[in-house]
């Protein structure tokens, strides 16, 4: 994770000053917003990784003798019945079109996305899979 926070913080660096050129070049104010909200999400991105790195075992990708067999295994939890993601979709739909059709719509897609995000957090806490 070290070297993918370094990646995402030299990236961040490189859209700070891409930034710069083009606010001062082209004087176009959607593509330097664009740009400048890019740099955000990598300086983000980057600090997290960065600061993750820190706190977990040194991974194979760190590693510059390792193996691709070193980093086989599982990935990690994925829920596997999960139809909150289908909500949240449908939700997030519905709110675009509330963009393009009248913010109406948005009265409707916000209740589906609220319980789609409530069903999804709490899911492991109820039902058959409550933890006891």
């Amino acid at each position: 994770m070290k070297f993918q926070g370094r990646l995402f913080i030299w990236l961040s660096v490189f859209l700070l000053v891409m930034t710069a050129v083009y606010g001062l070049w082209s004087r176009e104010p959607a593509g330097t917003t664009a740009l400048a909200l890019s740099f955000g999400l990598c300086i983000m991105v980057g600090y997290y990784l960065a600061f993750t790195a820190r706190r977990v075992d040194t991974g194979a990708q760190d590693n510059k003798n390792a193996d691709v067999a070193d980093d086989a295994g599982e990935l990690g939890f994925f829920s596997p019945h999960s139809w909150q993601p289908l909500s949240l979709a449908f939700g997030g739909a519905l709110a675009f079109l509330g963009i393009v059709f009248g913010w109406w719509l948005m009265y409707f897609s916000a209740p589906i996305i609220l319980v789609g995000i409530f069903g999804w957090v709490f899911e492991y806490y109820r039902g058959e899979n409550a933890n006891q």
